[in-house]
């Protein structure tokens, strides 16, 4: 294969990865559900090796499983590792909130103030929006970080966190708004004392 079919394969991969990650952590593919892989090709406009590839990535993640015989399903959600994986994140975020402040560079802190400006000017109207704004703003933080390994597991916990969060809102909305509100303006309290410290 030529180096720009690589490439091609990669990306196609890559945008196969994001598309149905965003399904599963959504529940537009809910827990328990079969994974048609033709079905995803077709809505997806994909191949099939690069749409193989992301559901690899996604069984690494523990998002997807292959079971012999049977075919791949979205891995089942087990609220009681939020307990274990909020321990996880909680020494992780901690250490990469750390290391974004040291390294910070001006664009960093200029995309993380705007984010925290849309939050403090009431952009968020629902639940959603606040999920998808928290999520901007991790994401902005683990990339200041400069440690691509440090990113990737975070991102990885960081998507089995939200799996979680998107089935407590579609159980019980207001539970749901009121826990990720107060995580919300908690981790944005520490961000703007960490790029006040920095």
């Amino acid at each position: 294969m030529a180096v720009a079919e690589q490439v091609e394969a990669r990306s196609q991969s890559e945008v196969a990865y994001a598309r149905i990650l965003e399904r599963i952590v959504s529940l537009e593919m809910p827990p328990g559900s079969v994974v048609n892989e033709a079905r995803l090709r077709d809505e997806l406009g994909i191949g099939r090796t690069p749409i193989r590839e992301a559901l690899q990535r996604l069984a690494r993640e523990n998002l997807v499983k292959s079971v012999p015989h049977r075919g791949t399903f979205v891995t089942d959600v087990n609220l009681t590792d939020l307990a274990r994986i909020t321990e996880v994140r909680v020494v992780l975020e901690a250490h990469a909130a750390r290391l974004a402040t040291e390294k910070l560079a001006a664009a960093d802190r200029e995309s993380i103030e705007e984010l925290l400006e849309l939050l403090a000017r009431g952009y968020v109207t629902d639940q959603r929006d606040l999920m998808q704004l928290d999520q901007r703003i991790h994401r902005t933080v683990y990339r200041a970080a400069r440690n691509p390994f440090l990113e990737s597991t975070l991102e990885r916990y960081f998507n089995l966190s939200l799996r979680l969060w998107y089935l407590v809102l579609d159980r019980d909305v207001e539970l749901a708004e009121t826990m990720m509100r107060r995580h919300v303006i908690g981790f944005e309290s520490e961000i703007r004392r960490l790029l006040v410290e920095g």
